[in-house]
């Protein structure tokens, strides 16, 4: 009786940590359980370096969303953004990768505009903005190859 109890005991721990187990590896791996809520808008953006499927969207510093896709469309970098349901995009919205720091974290902000036309599943984000090449800026910067907005060095 008392070796049944034992089994039992353990049986019951072992099975309690399966189950947190697979809790952790769905809350830390991000993986949508229930299926995905929302709908997806397309942008197309000259470069989105560093982006990646997953990463959030947000709009004043609230997440409402992630990146679903990122794919090639005609030379262009075509992300697909899933947006939550209760989340109205207007259809001039600004979509832009930023970074969290010099070095940190990609994200897109979503700048709402003024239009009374919303974007509805499917639709296109027209006005897009792809993030500052920090290179290319360092490059210029120490190789002396910048221009005031004057047009003068």
């Amino acid at each position: 009786m008392n070796e049944t109890r034992k089994e039992i005991t353990v049986g019951v721990f072992v099975l309690v940590g399966i189950v947190c187990l697979g809790y952790l590896a769905i809350r830390l791996g991000k993986l949508e359980v229930m299926g995905n809520n929302g709908y997806v808008v397309y942008g197309d953006f000259v470069s989105v370096a560093g982006l990646k499927i997953g990463d959030p969207i947000e709009i004043a510093g609230v997440k409402v969303g992630k990146v679903e896709s990122i794919a090639l469309a005609d030379d262009r970098a075509r992300l697909g953004l899933r947006v939550e349901p209760q989340v109205k995009l207007q259809e001039d919205v600004i979509a832009s990768v930023r970074a969290r720091g010099l070095i940190g974290d990609k994200f897109i902000t979503l700048t709402p505009g003024a239009s009374d036309k919303l974007l509805g599943p499917g639709d296109k984000i027209r006005e897009t903005e792809s993030p500052a090449d920090i290179t290319e800026l360092i490059g210029k910067y120490v190789g002396g190859d910048f221009t005031s907005k004057s047009g003068k060095k």
